[in-house]
């Protein structure tokens, strides 16, 4: 007799045919996942449609020279978001190596057993809670901690190797410096927690195979952990680059506002989303149309690292594989 309480399906009943019951929610969870498909690329076609709209009169009026332009001077309708785009990328770019670096590292520690379950789950509550924290907050924190902090280092980098392009500047207020670290610490949870998964996606029997081929723990760690996980962590970072890439608020505070193009990580600097945030409330009619013409900027910039991030993560996919 079949005990009631057992978790175990019975042989029959995984065997026999689907009933009309089961074909009926298969189908309605098909056309569900289909039609919040079709309604989301529909969603993305909108915005980008109202968007580009706003956006053509200054498309018009200025056109690809509005990509090259350094100005922004509103009583003379000269505009132009080349230092926007320089510090968009340029921030995002430092913290995705700083936060890439933490994120890998942490997840490393937190799967690899460096340590005890109970301390490595309350690291890793620690660093999802981050993810909480309201933007704005962030911003306060590198203006009262990050930037004091920085300050004496900065100078002492300035004064002693100021001849290097990244250092030939001082820091007196906001920069980009404090604004990557503060982006980095922001992007550091999403890259951290796709990082784990990742790894714990590993077969432990794969870490076994390389400690009976004789490799030390870090080897095994790093030459045979790591490169297997790739895909995953590549694609945590591909996510934490688009997150820096559209964050407004701490760049506001942080980034200094100032238009200009400059190796140096103390000077000030500007992105794209922190023009649109400090500009659009009292923008009138031509300079709202150029905001738009650089959101639509914004856009484009992210669906293009998102699509090589893609294309780069098939090819390291199909490599490690062996499949053409």
């Amino acid at each position: 007799m079949r005990n009631p309480f057992s978790l175990a399906a019975p042989a029959d009943a995984i065997s026999r045919p689907p009933s009309a019951l089961d074909v009926i929610a298969d189908r309605t969870f098909y056309g569900l996942a289909w039609a919040s498909t079709f309604f989301i690329l529909v969603l993305v076609a909108l915005i980008l449609w109202r968007i580009a709209g706003q956006a053509l009169p200054a498309i018009q009026d200025y056109g690809p020279g509005f990509l090259f332009g350094t100005a922004w001077d509103v009583q003379k309708e000269q505009f132009g978001i080349l230092p926007q785009i320089w510090g968009t990328l340029y921030s995002s770019l430092l913290a995705l190596l700083i936060g890439g670096f933490f994120g890998i590292t942490v997840a490393i520690f937190l799967t690899q057993d460096f340590l005890p379950p109970r301390l490595a789950g309350l690291f890793r509550t620690t660093i999802e809670m981050l993810a909480a924290i309201p933007s704005v907050v962030f911003g306060l924190w590198g203006i009262f901690v990050v930037i004091p902090a920085l300050r004496p280092v900065a100078e002492f980098l300035h004064d002693h190797l100021g001849w290097i392009p990244f250092f030939g500047t001082s820091l007196s207020g906001p920069g980009l410096l404090p604004a990557a670290i503060v982006l980095a610490i922001m992007i550091l949870p999403t890259i951290a927690a796709i990082s784990q998964d990742a790894l714990q996606l590993v077969p432990y029997r794969t870490k076994e195979a390389a400690y009976g081929m004789g490799t030390t723990r870090w080897e095994a760690i790093l030459k045979v952990m790591v490169p297997t996980a790739a895909g995953g962590i590549f694609g945590g970072l591909v996510l934490g680059f688009g997150r820096a890439l559209g964050e407004t608020m701490a760049l506001a505070m942080l980034v200094g506002n100032s238009n200009q193009i400059s190796l140096s990580l103390f000077s000030p600097a500007n992105t794209l989303a922190s023009l649109l945030a400090s500009n659009f409330p009292e923008a009138g009619q031509v300079e709202r149309h150029a905001l738009m013409y650089a959101a639509l900027m914004l856009l484009a910039i992210t669906l293009v690292v998102n699509v090589a991030g893609t294309a780069l993560l098939a090819l390291t996919t199909r490599r490690m594989t062996g499949k053409s």
